[in-house]
């Protein structure tokens, strides 16, 4: 069961930023392969966001799964909605939606 203060803290960073990934590892260091797929989408694209690394609070990686009734990690947040896990994330990239959902809600993408 997950704590209310954790889900007011996720809500929090998911509503006060534009984009936020809680992933496993850091945008530098991903821990996971999947992680890492996200983080390249995001890189390529050139979007600023915010990462949490849920291994790093037990109570956070137990809690986004409960905040997004989602079951695994990574998770992608747009203006406070979510987008999806890798797969999600991935399929968007590769048809081009992605990109134009981001520049719908207004995220600058600086594309290499």
């Amino acid at each position: 069961m997950t704590d209310q203060a954790t889900l007011d803290a996720i809500d929090k960073a998911v509503k006060s930023n534009d984009v936020v990934l809680f992933m496993k590892g850091t945008p530098t260091f991903p821990q996971c392969g999947f992680s890492s797929v996200v983080v390249q989408v995001l890189d390529y694209l050139g979007v600023e966001y915010v990462s949490t690394n849920v291994l790093e609070d037990q109570a956070v990686r137990e809690g986004i799964k409960a905040y997004s009734d989602w079951p695994t990690i990574p998770q992608l947040y747009v203006k406070g909605e979510f987008v999806g896990g890798c797969d999600i994330v991935k399929e968007m990239f590769e048809s081009g939606e992605l990109r134009d959902f981001m520049k719908d809600n207004g995220i600058a993408l600086e594309e290499a």
